[in-house]
Formats: C-alpha cells, sequence, structure tokens
C-alpha cells in the first residue's frame, strides 16, 4: 500500500507543483521513488539469477537427443498423483457393411496366423481399451492395458515396467509390450490413421506383434533423433508360436532415425529385424478332395520391415492443417517344416520341406484440412511367391492339397474421412476394396467412434 501511495503522491506532485510546494515533500518523494526503482531493479536481478541458475543444467547436458518434431510419449504418471495410478478408458465401436462373409476371410498364398480380417457384419463393439499408469518410485513406472473385444473377451495388451533417468540415454522396458520394429505396430488402435491394419501387418505379423519380455533402447545424445534397440522374449506369438521350451524364442532389432525439414516439415525412418521360432502352428486348409484339413509348420521366421514417415504442418503448427505420409515394406523367409493332415482328417499325416520367401507393402497419406476434419487415403500390396513345399516336389501330395499356399498377390485400396470434436473423440467413415482373395472383391463401408475417457498421455511421433 505504500509503493502506491508513494506513486500518487509523486503524481501529484507532477502534474500539480503548488501540491508539492505546499507540503514542502518534494525531495523526500524523489527519496522515496529511488528507493522504489532500487528495490525493483534488485527483485528483478534475483529472478534473472534464478533463471540462470535453473538453466545451468540444460546447458551442461549434451545436444538435443531428438528433433523438435520428435514427440515424446508423456511419462507414465504424473508426480501429482502420487500413488494413485491414471486411469484412462478408450470406448470403440464399429459398423462394417462387408460384401463378403468374413467368416471366409483369407489372405491367399499366406499361411494365417494370429488376427486378420475386417471383423463382424452389422455392429460390434471394437477393441476397447483401459490403462492403469504410475510411477512406482523414482526408478521405475508401470502400465497395464485390458483389451475388451467384440467377443466378450478381456485380454492383457500390455502390461510392463520401465525404468527412469537411467544414464546415457538407456531405457530398459520389460514384460508384455507393443513391440517397437516398424512404425505403426507399437501404436494402439485409437490412434490409427485407419480402421484397421495394413495387410502386411495381418499377413506378417498376425496384426501387431506384442513379445512376453525385455525391451532395451538406447537414444544417442545428438542433434538428430537416432535410437537403436533390442528385444528378447518368447515365441508365441505369431509368426512363432509357444514352443514350451526354455531360452529366448524370438529376438528383435531396430533402429530409427530423424530430423526436422526447416521449421513446417520433419521425418523418420527404421530398419527393423524379427526372428522367431515355430512349433506347430497350424492353420486351416482344404485339399484336392475338398476335405477340411489341419497342417502345421515347424521353423524359424525372419522379418525384415522398412518404415518411413513424413510430417508437414504449416510452421509446426498442426493444430490447423497439416500432412502425414507414411509407408512400410516387409519382407518375410520362413524355412522348416510343413506337415500335412496333422489330425489326419483325409489322407493321413505326412511331413516335409518348406520355404518361401514373401513380401509386401503400404503407402497412405492423411490430410488435415480444418482443425477438425480429415481425409486419407491407403494401399496395400502383397507379393506372396511360390513356396518351395517337400510334399509336393516329391510327388507325395499336389500343390492342390496345399489350396492356401497358392501364389497370389493381394491388394486393396481404402479411403476414410474423420471428424474429431476434440482432441478426445473422433468419427470415422471409411470404404474399402479388398482383393484378399481371387474369386471375390469385398467390397467394405465401415463407421467407427474412438472415444477417450480419463489421463491419456501424449502419443509417439
Amino acid at each position: 500500500m505504500w509503493k502506491r501511495s508513494v506513486l500518487v503522491a509523486a503524481l501529484s506532485a507532477a502534474f500539480n507543483p503548488s501540491y508539492a510546494a505546499g507540503d514542502g515533500d518534494l525531495e523526500k518523494l524523489r527519496e522515496e521513488i529511488r528507493q522504489l526503482r532500487q528495490d525493483y531493479e534488485s527483485r528483478i536481478q534475483a529472478l534473472e539469477q534464478r533463471l540462470q541458475a535453473a538453466q545451468a543444467p540444460a546447458a551442461q547436458a549434451p545436444a538435443a537427443q531428438a528433433p523438435a518434431a520428435q514427440v515424446a510419449p508423456a511419462p507414465v504418471a504424473g508426480a501429482a498423483t502420487g500413488f494413485n495410478p491414471d486411469i484412462s478408458a478408450v470406448l470403440t465401436g464399429t459398423y462394417a457393411n462387408l460384401s463378403q462373409d468374413p467368416n471366409r476371410y483369407r489372405i491367399q498364398g499366406f499361411i494365417p496366423g494370429g488376427e486378420i480380417g475386417p471383423g463382424k457384419r452389422g455392429f460390434s463393439l471394437g477393441e476397447s481399451e483401459v490403462t492403469l499408469s504410475a510411477n512406482v518410485d523414482p526408478h521405475f513406472s508401470g502400465q497395464l492395458t485390458f483389451s475388451l473385444s467384440p467377443n466378450n473377451e478381456a485380454g492383457v495388451e500390455e502390461a510392463f515396467f520401465q525404468t527412469k533417468g537411467l544414464a546415457n540415454g538407456i531405457n530398459v522396458k520389460g514384460g508384455r509390450f507393443l513391440s517397437s520394429i516398424g512404425y505403426q505396430n507399437g501404436q494402439h488402435a485409437h490412434t490409427w490413421d485407419f480402421v484397421d491394419l495394413p495387410l502386411a501387418y495381418q499377413a506378417f505379423l498376425g496384426g501387431q506383434y506384442r513379445p512376453d519380455g525385455l525391451q532395451l533402447k538406447w537414444l544417442a545424445p545428438t542433434e538428430r533423433f537416432f535410437e537403436l534397440g533390442l528385444e528378447a522374449g518368447d515365441s508365441s506369438n505369431f509368426p512363432g508360436s509357444d514352443r514350451n521350451r526354455n531360452g529366448i524364442g524370438s529376438g528383435a532389432l531396430f533402429a530409427h532415425v530423424g530430423d526436422d525439414l526447416g521449421v513446417s516439415a520433419s521425418w523418420r525412418a527404421g530398419l527393423s529385424w524379427l526372428r522367431t521360432n515355430a512349433s506347430e502352428r497350424t492353420y486351416a486348409d482344404v485339399d484336392s478332395a475338398g476335405t477340411a484339413v489341419t497342417n502345421a509348420f515347424g521353423g524359424r521366421s525372419n522379418v525384415w520391415v522398412l518404415d518411413a514417415v513424413y510430417k508437414w504442418a504449416p510452421n509446426g503448427n498442426s493444430t490447423h492443417t497439416n500432412f502425414k505420409l507414411q509407408g512400410e515394406y516387409f519382407r518375410r523367409k520362413e524355412k522348416g517344416t510343413l506337415t500335412y493332415d496333422t489330425l489326419a482328417e483325409s489322407a493321413g499325416t505326412a511331413a516335409g520341406s518348406y520355404a518361401s520367401a514373401q513380401s509386401g507393402w503400404y503407402l497412405q497419406g492423411v490430410y488435415q484440412f480444418r482443425p477438425t476434419w480429415r481425409v486419407g487415403l491407403r494401399y496395400d500390396r502383397l507379393d506372396s511367391g511360390t513356396p518351395g513345399v517337400g510334399l509336393v516336389d516329391s510327388g507325395t501330395l499336389t500343390a492342390a492339397d496345399f489350396r492356401q499356399l497358392a501364389s497370389f498377390n493381394p491388394s486393396r485400396v481404402s479411403a476414410m474421412v474423420d471428424w474429431s470434436a476434440s482432441e478426445f473423440s473422433r468419427l470415422r467413415l471409411q470404404i474399402a476394396r479388398d482383393k484378399s482373395r481371387p474369386e471375390t472383391t469385398d467390397n467394405q463401408i465401415f463407421l467407427q467412434y474412438i472415444m477417450n475417457v480419463g489421463a491419456h498421455g501424449a502419443h509417439a511421433f
């Protein structure tokens, strides 16, 4: 209050000289104003010193480890929550109009496994998620994500711990987690730009690859984003299978690099390798007599993934307009033993060698032309190659006894438009022409909703 009085008196003295002369306190006012100025200057200097002290650790740290466009995921739980976990739920639902029976869906030329296909006709719940996450202590954090399938089945999508603040850019994760191979594999379904995964993910990974094991990542202390990682886990997920053995059943290596292109664009590219082992990885087929049989593959599967993504937004501000272009190329080689009619449902069980080299890719672009509206286009293509089947080469059986393995190049084109009332809700319309089978084309129409409830961290780049 006294400072306000000094200022009032000073102004009165400046604009009303008679007032100042009458009081005879002009020198006193000047002294108080000088003290007031010194007081504020002292406070400003103190604030500047505190700012310099706070910036000192950042100045001593290595160069930026990721470009500005590389948005790191938010901490698993905020400090404000203490020991109470953050809880979030993602509610999704779909209406599907499919011209072909989804129960007869297949990707011709590829041994099926995992979760493939467009889902059921009509209304379905979709795959909803419930996530609990929190800091365990100053050294570890944890996350548990349940997935709820349209068939009223609950499963554990992710359940892992990860380290916090290890030296030299190293991070360790353990438990069940979405593998970091490729680009889209590590993203939860509600962050996808289309209703479904590309055909390459369905054919080569059976959906998304999530091992039970350990992951080690190293983020290089460079201005350009560069990370290396390795994973070791079980082999129970496709393209592997449960072998009921000790030791490591699968391994993965990956490298990602990225940077900014000026202030409006950024990019990231990666190369990944996944090796799994399979034992009696069964699948359904139809032989030359039209009899349904169960065949099985046992051996090694090697998958290479080359991925790239480019993002553009005027001056780096993506809230109004932005564009994303992404693509991935897959190549898989499998070698081992193929067993025909494991249940002796037809002509009897027989086994022989098996070897295949297959590839596939997709390319998609998504353009946000208004703050709440986006459009997207995606093209998928696969090449099954011609597998070497020992039972056919030896004349024991014919190629017609392995109809699922007959060579074909599946393809699909998809277009979508979606509207987001906020960052927590999205409505989407998608149409597609799926040519995964040589005898028919599946014309697909999807309507989807995605609703986010509760605490939700930032998404990765």
